[in-house]
């Protein structure tokens, strides 16, 4: 087998490990990973903003409505004004909500995580490298992306 072969493979087995996870939380959760990751940052900081959100996964502010919209009506988060700014919304997350995350197996991304922490300075910086050619290669290094392993479009997912 050629290179050209064997780096399709890993990229194919790349793909095919975010799609498994994706149906395996969406059985497990009832949510996308783009939903889970939304619930997620908004448990790690005890509340937040659509703002905030919108900043931090890198995506518009009318996607993260339309998420919350979603995870909303799913009875996992709810948005109250702040009491400081009334005009300021924030958002937090229910019970349900906190019960979805500890329920919910163990996210891809934060497996990834774990592992690509533990690797020495030099191997990060080449990973990335490696990791942004691929993407250059698939002119893919300008397309609107979060930090959440998943396939698809992310506007797909709050849907």
């Amino acid at each position: 087998m050629d290179r050209t072969d064997i780096s399709l493979i890993a990229l194919r087995r790349i793909l095919r490990a975010t799609e498994l996870f994706g149906k395996e939380l969406a059985q497990a959760a009832g949510l996308s990973p783009v939903q889970f990751r939304v619930l997620q940052l908004i448990d790690e900081k005890g509340m937040s903003t659509p703002k905030a959100i919108s900043v931090q996964m890198g995506v518009t502010q009318a996607t993260v409505t339309a998420l919350l919209d979603k995870l909303e009506n799913q009875g996992v988060l709810k948005r109250e004004r702040s009491q400081v700014d009334r005009r300021q919304m924030n958002i937090v997350v229910t019970d349900k909500g906190l019960q979805t995350l500890a329920d919910a197996p163990d996210p891809l991304q934060q497996r990834y995580v774990r592992k690509f922490e533990a690797l020495e300075d030099w191997e990060q910086a080449q990973l990335i490298a490696s990791l942004e050619k691929v993407a250059a290669m698939l002119d893919a290094h300008e397309l609107d992306a979060s930090p959440v392993l998943d396939v698809g479009d992310i506007k797909r997912h709050h849907q």
